[in-house]
């Protein structure tokens, strides 16, 4: 039976996807019709004893990998517990809707479950989010042949329906009433929530409370009290006033998972692989890289509004300092702290960003990086060039044990000297650091990006960290970089005028004899 929609005959476009959804599922499962009655019956019962299986056989077209640890780990969750409540931030790319959705079919189908809300972030996208679970259930050959026709007759709408088995769905946008969801008595016993958050929406604080408010007090609210109910939430934590943040803290399991680990590892190798991830991940800005693959959203702030490019005086004319952050990883690609190592310079009032690189990368490429900006530096006769790596009393053994010896093993090597010391004060509080010695001078126009460095991609990366940055922010090595160089560069200048005036004062006071 044909769906019958409540939208306008020519949404082309909600039925292109429909039909599209209808033949893959359609043309995805095709019967054995070799199989007995008995045969049939036996497996059945052996797929229903396995949801992996189960997956498998009747979803064919979204099973074209073999599923993650994570993704086997939160379905034996999500079907262990009837009373259950998990927030799934999973990175694009890791399958959170298709999985969802094969979950629910198969707790459909096993009479599991009975009442199911759909919501999202409009009725709109909620009637879509409904459209592949209606085509499912019409058009999946394996399913029919298994457990008879699904499609009820005066009960089947794109909004709302009812499978012959007992279970019914129903498309809910945030801020529609969810009241009077009861079928036979039946409370809704699964509430999913997907893709409810918007970038637009989650920029209104008040929005988002107003959003939050809804979902655990009319929407959540609609389950039974004495029935057991699951509340599964998908999205990606997109930003920090998110509702899927919200949610995420209240939940049993709030299971974020990226599209690497902290390794620097495909969380799904079976179907991502590094080359793939590595050439998606370079054709986009690295604020969506943050937000949309690792869960860390760049919401922007207004402690650096505006950044200066400008050119960069010659180096010989400047106090030069070649600072380093080191992160303890030793792995290329991480989700975790990235590296920094810059040159900053200072002429007159101004503060040069000359050179960086701020990346997740190895020791070695990290020991390489620091001598290559030293060598830039002694290239273009740089006054008074000197490099310190930062290393307080919690980096001491690495700085020790791992980052010294490799210095020194490159230095013997290559028969160069890098005249570098590590910087060991007490910085305190990170945030408050960078902003006190960092905004005014960014204020003032005084903090300037090499202009010709501006489209290199860590000099990139530096600017997006310096634009984002935030007590919430997760990364800001890179300011934290170009603070500990501006702090020494500050701190030697007032040494050296120091100096001058006792100069001038000795000068003075010479003793003439008579």
């Amino acid at each position: 039976m044909a769906a019958v929609s409540t939208r306008k005959a020519n949404d082309a476009d909600y039925f292109l996807i429909w039909q599209q959804y209808c033949d893959e599922f359609r043309k995805a499962a095709p019967v054995d019709h070799s199989e007995t009655k008995a045969q049939q019956l036996v497996r059945i019962r052996r797929l229903e004893g396995d949801a992996e299986a189960w997956f498998k056989f009747y979803f064919p077209n979204y099973c074209t990998a073999e599923p993650a640890k994570f993704h086997k780990a939160a379905t034996k969750r999500l079907l262990a517990h009837a009373e259950w409540y998990e927030v799934r931030a999973w990175s694009r790319e890791l399958a959170k809707s298709a999985r969802s959705m094969m979950e629910m079919c198969y707790l459909a189908m096993t009479g599991k479950i009975h009442n199911v809300l759909l919501v999202s972030n409009s009725s709109d996208n909620a009637e879509r989010l409904l459209l592949p679970f209606k085509a499912f259930f019409e058009n999946n050959q394996r399913l029919i042949h298994d457990y008879g026709i699904q499609t009820s007759i005066g009960n089947w709408k794109a909004s709302e329906f009812t499978i012959r088995k007992g279970c019914s769905f129903r498309a809910l946008g945030w801020g529609q009433s969810p009241r009077g969801t009861r079928k036979d008595n039946v409370r809704p016993d699964f509430i999913l929530i997907d893709d409810i958050d918007t970038d637009e929406e989650c920029r209104n604080e008040e929005i988002m409370k107003n959003k939050v408010n809804w979902i655990e007090q009319a929407l959540i609210a609609t389950r039974s009290i004495s029935c057991p109910t699951r509340v599964l939430v998908n999205g990606n934590i997109i930003h920090h006033n998110c509702a899927v943040n919200s949610l995420g803290k209240k939940a049993d399991k709030f299971s974020i998972v990226n599209v690497r680990d902290e390794n620097g590892k495909s969380t799904w190798p079976e179907k991502n692989s590094e080359e793939d991830i590595d050439r998606v991940l370079s054709i986009i800005s690295y604020e969506s890289v943050q937000k949309e693959y690792f869960n860390n959203p760049m919401d922007g702030s207004d402690t650096f509004r505006d950044l200066t490019d400008g050119k960069v005086p010659p180096l010989r004319e400047c106090l030069c300092e070649v600072y380093a952050d080191p992160a303890t990883s030793n792995k290329d690609v991480s989700s975790g702290s990235m590296k920094a190592i810059g040159i900053i310079a200072k002429k007159g009032l101004n503060y040069y960003i000359v050179k960086v690189r701020l990346d997740t990368m190895s020791n070695d490429r990290f020991v390489q990086s620091l001598f290559d900006l030293y060598d830039y530096c002694v290239r273009h006769k740089a006054k008074d060039v000197r490099v310190h790596i930062e290393n307080n009393t919690l980096q001491d053994p690495f700085f020790q044990q791992v980052i010294m010896p490799a210095i020194y093993e490159r230095c013997n090597a290559t028969k160069t000297e890098l005249p570098v010391l590590g910087d060991g004060r007490n910085k305190g509080d990170k945030y408050t650091r960078i902003e006190g010695t960092l905004e005014p001078i960014n204020r003032q126009g005084r903090l300037i990006f090499n202009e010709t460095e501006k489209e290199e991609p860590n000099m990139q990366r530096l600017k997006a960290q310096f634009r984002n940055f935030s007590r919430k922010q997760k990364r800001m090595d890179g300011p934290d970089m170009v603070e500990g160089g501006v702090f020494l560069l500050r701190e030697r200048e007032a040494v050296n005028a120091i100096g001058s005036i006792d100069f001038i004062k000795r000068s003075n006071n010479r003793r003439y004899d008579s």
